[in-house]
């Protein structure tokens, strides 16, 4: 399976913002992009030309690394959500937060979305009682989803349910066992990172 290897600082630091992607080093002064908050590289501190394309393309791009996602993939992210009724860029991020490791962040059993990724491919997770470690399974309204009676005792998965963060109301955590609900479809108000979604479709809509 294809995916990023480098150090995910330098996409916080070539995007200008704070992607979240370390989990709880991001909200210490341990967070890379807090100590030189500038694009890596020799001519990260130049200054960039200003463009409409460049401002979509790295809206684009953004968006693809918060959400772990690959280009291919988000492609066909696009399509659905153009597909589908109401707004497409609101249609495009309630798909990539329906998925299950943002699902399974959301909720607080993971302290980072490529900490939940791995966690579900490594089949710490079931929805509605049944096995499922795809990523990228899309969970509907009113899903289960629970940590296996075997994982709750994995020290990454009993720390981050401890320490779980305030989450969105379309989610609900059940910390003592280990399991919440998705209440509801993604809100867009609450998607509190800075994300223009329409630049994501004017660059696709070219």
């Amino acid at each position: 399976m294809a995916r990023y290897t480098g150090a995910v600082c330098r996409l916080c630091r070539r995007e200008g913002t704070k992607l979240f992607l370390k989990g709880e080093r991001c909200y210490t002064d341990k967070c890379s992009f807090e100590r030189r908050p500038y694009a890596p590289g020799q001519h990260g501190q130049g200054r960039l030309r200003q463009s409409n394309y460049r401002d979509q393309l790295r809206e684009k791009q953004k968006v693809k690394r918060i959400y772990g996602v690959l280009e291919r993939q988000f492609l066909l992210y696009f399509e659905k959500a153009d597909r589908m009724r109401g707004v497409t860029g609101e249609n495009l991020l309630s798909l990539l937060e329906k998925r299950l490791d943002s699902v399974v962040y959301r909720m607080g059993m993971a302290t980072s979305r490529s900490e939940a990724r791995q966690l579900v491919r490594h089949n710490h997770f079931t929805v509605n009682g049944r096995k499922v470690n795809i990523p990228s399974y899309q969970v509907r309204v009113n899903d289960v989803i629970e940590v296996k009676e075997r994982s709750r005792k994995v020290a990454r998965i009993k720390e981050a349910v401890e320490g779980a963060r305030h989450q969105v109301s379309w989610v609900d955590l059940d910390k003592d066992n280990f399991k919440g609900t998705f209440k509801a479809e993604p809100v867009r108000e609450e998607l509190t990172l800075p994300i223009e979604e329409q630049l994501i479709v004017e660059l696709y809509s070219k």
